[in-house]
């Protein structure tokens, strides 16, 4: 077998990678019958040259492959006809914008794995950046607030920028004394804590993040579902019930907000679930919150002040709690700043694609360079497109598919 990593085709560039110089020559090493190449890209996180003192060859031409690998969606005209691919598709859920995408791959007689779908049996993720988004999305949250405050005290990540450089700016920069929110339990929200415990914060208890009392350093609560929603009959909140019947739910979101100066979304959100900032509840609730690291990203989903995705380039903009538009960044302080980079873990890029290539080597790489590629359960619950056909279990986007 010959597996290519492909250069990053995407517009905002993405530098990160399915696996690390020393990941690739390891495994040539541990499956010398195959090989793994890699196309040679000028954007990623680690250089051409890196590969080559690796051992691994750096090509430009991936046709004679047999399984391609990537981070974000390819660019249709890259896509070679016979192959698999495996990369962040944002096909699944129908988004609209990648329609075109998964027309072609059905055209082009391809079989697609899908890296959000690699789960084991429970339904648990195997391979995931979540953890990673947690992370820069706090500090470039973190950043933000500083910016918004006339202060610029955490330098903007570069594409080498790593976990231990972060860890250094934090714990020797002197923050302010807010209240941050951290909502979800998930590993996103995990990434988040890990970054409020670099910067020595501090963890309050429900009751002292709902007092009005002042705190003395830089302070965080994770809030649970179960805290931010509650019944509308007034009984008891049951989990299983929630997912269920999110729709017989309402937001309790209010008596957080109203204690809050920067609010860091890491939840899961279904759009049958309740709305936890509405555009209005600013100036309804003369809210305190100032700054919003919406690491979720929903767009004008349970946090209606995220308007629109951000991009590294440009991580931040305001929203007029008044006009409820966008406005330029840090152009008011009656305004709110929204962090809303949809890629955070990108800012990581060296360490998060070596965490993610780990995770790969286990449950991708290694079965498939076994030849067990056609009966691990974990790639196949991940496959989309199987030879131009779309798999049974994701034949709901037969209709999809075939719109204009």
């Amino acid at each position: 077998m010959r597996i290519g990593l492909i250069r990053e085709t995407k517009i905002p560039e993405d530098n990160r990678v399915a696996l690390s110089p020393t990941q690739v020559a390891s495994l040539n090493v541990e499956f010398p019958e195959s090989e793994i190449v890699v196309q040679s890209s000028e954007i990623r996180a680690f250089s051409d040259d890196e590969y080559r003192r690796a051992g691994v060859k750096v090509v430009d031409d991936l046709s004679d492959c047999d399984v391609m690998f990537g981070i974000k969606e390819a660019q249709i005209d890259s896509l070679i006809p016979n192959k698999h691919y495996f990369f962040f598709a944002h096909i699944a859920k129908m988004q609209e914008y990648n329609r075109p995408l998964l027309q072609a791959m059905l055209a082009k007689n391809l079989t697609f794995s899908d890296y959000e779908y690699l789960v084991d049996e429970t339904g648990e993720r195997v391979c995931a950046f979540g953890w990673w988004a947690g992370v820069v999305g706090v500090y470039y949250t973190l950043r933000g607030y500083m910016l918004r405050m006339g202060q610029d005290s955490l330098p903007k990540p570069g594409r080498t920028f790593t976990l231990a450089e972060m860890r250094t700016i934090l714990s020797t920069t002197q923050l302010p004394k807010v209240k941050v929110l951290i909502t979800g339990k998930g590993r996103v929200a995990q990434g988040a804590i890990y970054t409020m415990h670099e910067c020595g914060a501090q963890e309050l208890t429900l009751e002292q993040f709902l007092s009005d009392e002042p705190v003395e350093k830089i302070s965080y609560y994770r809030a649970y579902i179960n805290e931010l929603v509650k019944r509308k009959d007034g009984k008891a909140f049951d989990r299983q019930d929630f997912r269920c019947h999110p729709e017989a739910y309402e937001s309790d979101f209010i008596k957080f907000a109203k204690h809050t100066d920067i609010f860091i979304p890491c939840h899961f959100w279904d759009p049958h679930a309740p709305v936890y900032l509405e555009q209005e509840d600013f100036i309804k609730y003369h809210l305190p919150i100032k700054m919003i690291g919406d690491i979720t990203c929903d767009i004008c989903g349970s946090v209606k002040s995220t308007v629109r995705p951000a991009t590294h380039a440009e991580p931040y903009y305001d929203f007029n709690p008044v006009t409820y538009r966008e406005e330029a960044p840090f152009s008011s302080p009656k305004n709110i700043t929204v962090m809303a980079v949809d890629t955070c873990p990108n800012a990581l890029a060296i360490d998060a694609s070596k965490y993610f290539g780990d995770m790969l080597t286990e449950y991708v790489f290694k079965p498939l360079l076994r030849g067990e590629g056609a009966t691990s359960e974990v790639i196949g619950r991940a496959t989309i497109v199987e030879y131009g056909r779309l798999t049974e279990r994701f034949a709901y986007l037969e209709d999809f598919a075939k719109q204009q």
